[in-house]
Order: C-alpha cells, then sequence, then structure tokens
C-alpha cells in the first residue's frame, strides 16, 4: 500500500509519517510539503530529521519525501503519476485563524487552489481513500455546545474557517460526482512536543521564557477542547484504514461515500486554569525558574477577531464507529510538552 500524506514537515503530518513508520503501515510513504516560513523552519526540519531517523532503522518502509507546492497543479499530477498513492491524506494547510486577517492570499492558494489540485488527482486515478483536515474553528459562532457534525456551520468568523468549510463541501461534490471514499476531520486545538509555536502554549512558553507578557483573551473566560497530538494521530490512523463503503442508492447513482468526524479531548479546559497548568510544568522542567512571578505576566484583554469563546467536541461519532475516544489528560500532555522544549531549546 502507497500513502500520499501533504504537509508531512508540519506538526500532524510528520507525527503521522513517524506513527506509520514505526508500525509499518503501508510499504511506500510519499510525504509531500513546501517548507515555507510561516513558523521557524528549523522545527520542520527537525521533524523530517526524526523521520529519516527512524526510517534508516525501517528498511522495509520505503519513505520519499518531495518538497513542493499543493497549488502546483503540475507537480500534484505528476505525483500522483508516479506513485500511484492508494489512501491520500492531505494535511498541508495554511494555519491559523489570526494570520488569515493579514494574509488571506495564503489561505486561498494553499487551502482553495490546493485542495482543488488534491481532489481532481484522486479524480483521475483509483485512489481507495481521500482523507483531509478540517478543523474546528468551522462551528464559528455555533451557540449549541457541545459542537456536532450534525450541526449547521453557516456562520465562519475567519477566512481559515471559511476554507475549511470550503474544502468539506469540494470533498463532498467529488465524492458524488466520481465515487470517492473521503473522510473529513475536524481537529480541536492539537498541542505536544515540537507543535506550531503560532499556538498559544508554545507562544506563550516563549514569551514567558524571555520574561515578556502574555495576553490571555476574552478576559480568561474561553474554553478550548485541548487534544494531545498522539490522540490526533492515533483517531487518522484509524480512519484511514477504514474508508467509507461505496454503496449505489434507489436511483443507481452512487450514494456519496463521505464520513465527517470530530477528534477532540471532549472535555474543554478554561484557559486560565491552561495557562496555571502550563506554568507549573515549565517550572518542572526547568524552563521557568521556580520563583518566577506568573501574575507579573500575564494580562487579561478582550476577545480578538476572528476568535470564539469555547471549542467543545462530541466524539461520539468516532467512538461508535472506531472505538475510538482521545483522553490524554492536559496536565500529561503539557508535562511532555515541557520536556521536550527544555530539551531542544538547551540543545
Amino acid at each position: 500500500m502507497t500513502i500520499l500524506i501533504t504537509g508531512s514537515a508540519g506538526f500532524i503530518g510528520a507525527n503521522l509519517v513517524l506513527k506509520l513508520i514505526k508500525d509499518k503501515l503501508g510499504s511506500t510513504i510519499i510525504g509531500l510539503d513546501n517548507m515555507n516560513e510561516y513558523y521557524d523552519v528549523r522545527l520542520k526540519e527537525y521533524r523530517l530529521e526524526q523521520i529519516n531517523t527512524l526510517q534508516s532503522s525501517n528498511p522495509a518502509i520505503k519513505y520519499h519525501f518531495i518538497k513542493g507546492n499543493l497549488a502546483d497543479k503540475e507537480l500534484i499530477s505528476q505525483v500522483f503519476e508516479t506513485y500511484c498513492p492508494d489512501i491520500v491524506v492531505n494535511l498541508a494547510a495554511q494555519a491559523g485563524v489570526r494570520y488569515s486577517i493579514t494574509h488571506p492570499d495564503a489561505y486561498i492558494e494553499s487551502n482553495l487552489v490546493g485542495f482543488f489540485n488534491i481532489l481532481e488527482a484522486c479524480r483521475h486515478h483509483d485512489v481507495k481513500h481521500l482523507v483531509y483536515a478540517s478543523s474546528s474553528s468551522v462551528y464559528g459562532s455555533n451557540q449549541k455546545v457541545p459542537y456536532s457534525t450534525n450541526d449547521k456551520v453557516d456562520n465562519p468568523v475567519s477566512l481559515y474557517a471559511a476554507t475549511k468549510k470550503s474544502n468539506e463541501l469540494m470533498a463532498h461534490a467529488y465524492s458524488k460526482l466520481y465515487n470517492i471514499p473521503c473522510t473529513g476531520l475536524r481537529f480541536f486545538t492539537v498541542y505536544g512536543p515540537a507543535g506550531r509555536p503560532d499556538m498559544a502554549y508554545f507562544g506563550f512558553t516563549n514569551r514567558l521564557k524571555k520574561g515578556e507578557k502574555i495576553q490571555i483573551f476574552n478576559y480568561g473566560k474561553c474554553m478550548r477542547d485541548f487534544t494531545y497530538i498522539d490522540d490526533i494521530i492515533e483517531g487518522i490512523v484509524r480512519v484511514m484504514q477504514h474508508a467509507p463503503e461505496k454503496r449505489t442508492g434507489e436511483d443507481g447513482l452512487p450514494i456519496p461515500p463521505y464520513k465527517l468526524y470530530n477528534i477532540g479531548n471532549q472535555h474543554p479546559e478554561n484557559l486560565l486554569d491552561f495557562v496555571s497548568i502550563l506554568q507549573e510544568e515549565l517550572i518542572r522542567a526547568k524552563v521557568l525558574s521556580p520563583n518566577y512571578d506568573f501574575e507579573a505576566h500575564k494580562e487579561l484583554v478582550p476577545m480578538q477577531a476572528g476568535d470564539v469563546p469555547v471549542t467543545y467536541a462530541d466524539t461520539s461519532d468516532l467512538e461508535r464507529d472506531f472505538g475510538f475516544k482521545p483522553q490524554t489528560p492536559l496536565r500529561e500532555g503539557l508535562r511532555k510538552f515541557a520536556e521536550w522544549y527544555a530539551s531542544f531549546y538547551n540543545a
């Protein structure tokens, strides 16, 4: 089995590649990433080094990395023609709610044009399953919690959220028109070692270490469903191995082999509690000094444009269909992050 993973130098993509190599899932793994400078490229290079080190000890698994842009249609066509992937996991995207306000063009190119290129390539090749990343941001200003995939999501509050909802609509259309098995995964605030520096826990750590103040939005009254990276990867692996069944309706036309799942911890945490646990674990890992004056380094500020007060995943469908429910406690996950941070930046 050949598996193509886009965004393979990214936080989720790299961890997925490592999992597939370690568990010997698939004989050939193709990684694609443009290695852009949205955040420190050294982190992406670090992840690729981890992959190369693991792959060298597992020679039975063939791994190929391609540096390229998802929006390059000719390149994407060439990749599909050369490797004929059985499973495609599209994780490449321009991420970040706030960045979409200042750099909207990047989201159109990567999240819309890039995803269209993937769909077109799947259309013209015998892809057995397309799994793609969506986001909890699609729920926008929905008032009902927990968020269910059965809820209407017609109120995005950022361009990033709008592009992710567009991905879901595009995938459904291609699934219906061309009988392509597709599964979308709405991720909820993914965190962990070697994560994205633009995420709150990483950005807070950087600023606290420098002695700078951190801003806690909505005066600390935000709730987030933090999901540890290992839980996200386990969910992806289970989903990718079970494509939606192809069926024919009473009208003789294909019923779209299309599914959508939330992957979240199903336990939203108050932002103030979150930063308190983060501080404690950073002190434990000796990133911060034992007498660090945390109160002097935090500032409560209003909600920022594009943000929502709460994210909360209903994962009952995931548990029903795959017998899996993310459950890594926040303190355990932040402890692993703090230990990695101390090791990586001291090194």
